[in-house]
């Protein structure tokens, strides 16, 4: 199919339009649940591109938007040149009732003088907009919509908010697609994007193959152009792992099928993933970096959150188990991984299949770091992790119930993997360490009522018992 060009795309002048959505965007980001800089203060914005999709001059306006936000950096911290955001700003004359939960505010003064500014991805119009973009393989500005010629994306598709928490949005058509939209962004290969294509192409059926995608182009970036958002196949009814795993809780019912199942669906993706790309070896060398980085963040992590600090000695004992066997000779292999599994990144449909999704890691790590190989296990520290959350969310805690899906987990993921994580204990405890560190860490942050969850594990772990 040939590419297609929006007539109405252009690149919009940017420093009048930014100049008076400013006083807007510094009271609204912050709200958002995506915006990575609570807690300090925004001292600017800079236009990294502004793409007009829709002229204001009608009825409804869109604008996309990258933009840099300067703030002070945390304390410790270097300089740095601000977090990159997409946005995409929807233009009314007045925002009918549904749409209120969106309102970014009111423009006094600037090209949009007197219009109403608003989230446009809660709008089925604009969200429409993107899927017609992605059909057509659109250039509109520095936009490249491109899509899979082998799929086929209908049109008449009525797009929908998913409202749920997340750290980007995820826009539904028609439950046939459901678009994530990147929130943070940064420039260079996502392996968002990345490791779902190369799955594809393995064949593994855990992972929904993206159908379409959208890039930006990123002058003067040597990393490559952004990528903002991925569509892909919708399930249907699926539930996810999460709030399965509450369900069956409430309940009073144990959830050690569902987790076995889950350990051969997280091996099968493991096992797709070293077929597709690069495998290495870690030896004494790498191995002394990746304990380095783990103290590291320990270090800081004991300056953020003063409780950690009785428990730093125990915590720092896992890193330095796993130095002393390297030093020995042992070595590890490492591979692409999923790089943030959890409950709620797994999709359970009618049928009782297990997909994972969500490949773009913990987005708060460097794009260069969420794309090294990793010994698997982390990923499998991090789902034995999440099921220690969600039995502490039960009252009372339900200990053995976590206890036992982390086993029956760890045993499924053996029947396909052809080998037990708990057969390496000091590489999982050191990694289910690492995550423990870095929950703390975002729950004193973010939700200080939950912190209890990770500091209980973090007792688990000084006393040496990863299991």
């Amino acid at each position: 199919m040939a590419d297609t060009v929006i007539p109405s795309g252009t690149t919009s002048p940017t420093s009048h339009l930014l100049a008076s959505l400013d006083p807007l965007l510094r009271t609204w980001l912050p709200r958002q649940r995506w915006f990575a800089g609570k807690g300090r203060q925004i001292t600017g914005f800079s236009c990294v591109a502004a793409t007009e999709l829709l002229p204001p001059d009608g009825r409804l306006g869109l604008y996309h938007l990258l933009l840099r936000v300067h703030q002070p950096a945390a304390p410790g911290a270097p300089p740095q040149p601000g977090d990159c955001y997409q946005l995409l700003i929807g233009v009314r004359e007045a925002l009918p009732p549904r749409l209120a939960p969106a309102l970014i505010g009111h423009v006094e003064d600037g090209p949009l003088t007197g219009r109403t500014v608003y989230d446009a991805l809660y709008d089925p119009r604009p969200a429409e907009v993107l899927l017609e973009a992605l059909r057509g393989r659109a250039r509109v500005g520095g936009l490249r919509f491109e899509r899979d010629t082998g799929q086929d994306i209908r049109e008449g598709l009525v797009a929908r908010l998913m409202t749920a928490e997340q750290s980007n949005s995820s826009v539904v058509y028609g439950d046939t697609f459901i678009l994530k939209v990147l929130r943070r962004v940064v420039p260079g290969v996502n392996p968002d994007l990345e490791l779902p294509l190369a799955l594809a192409r393995a064949g593994c059926a855990r992972v929904p193959a993206p159908t379409a995608w959208l890039h930006a182009e990123a002058a003067g970036e040597p990393e490559g152009p952004y990528v903002l958002a991925v569509l892909q196949p919708y399930v249907s009814g699926a539930t996810d792992g999460w709030e399965l795993a509450l369900r069956e809780l409430a309940k009073g019912e144990d959830f050690v099928a569902e987790a076995r199942a889950l350990g051969r669906a997280t091996a099968e993706v493991h096992t797709a993933l070293a077929r597709a790309l690069p495998t290495v070896t870690l030896g004494h060398a790498q191995l002394e970096r990746l304990v380095d980085g783990m103290t590291e963040r320990l270090d800081a992590a004991v300056q953020a959150v003063p409780a950690l600090r009785p428990y730093a000695p125990g915590l720092r004992s896992a890193y330095e188990a796993l130095a002393a066997l390297a030093a020995e000779g042992r070595t590890w292999t490492a591979q692409r991984v999923h790089g943030d599994l959890h409950l709620g990144q797994c999709l359970r449909s009618p049928s009782g299949q297990w997909s994972l999704i969500d490949f773009e890691g913990e987005p708060a790590r460097p794009l260069a770091e969420r794309r090294m190989p990793q010994p698997p296990v982390r990923d499998i520290a991090g789902m034995l992790r999440s099921f220690d959350y969600a039995a502490h969310s039960a009252t009372p805690a339900a200990a053995d119930w976590a206890h036992a899906c982390r086993a029956a987990y760890c045993s499924g993921y053996a029947e396909v993997a052809g080998r037990d994580p708990r057969t390496d204990p000091v590489l999982l405890r050191a990694y289910e360490t690492d995550k423990a560190v870095y929950e703390v860490v975002y729950e004193a942050r973010h939700r200080p009522d939950w912190l209890p969850v990770p500091l209980a594990a973090i007792r688990r772990l000084a006393a040496s018992d990863p299991i």
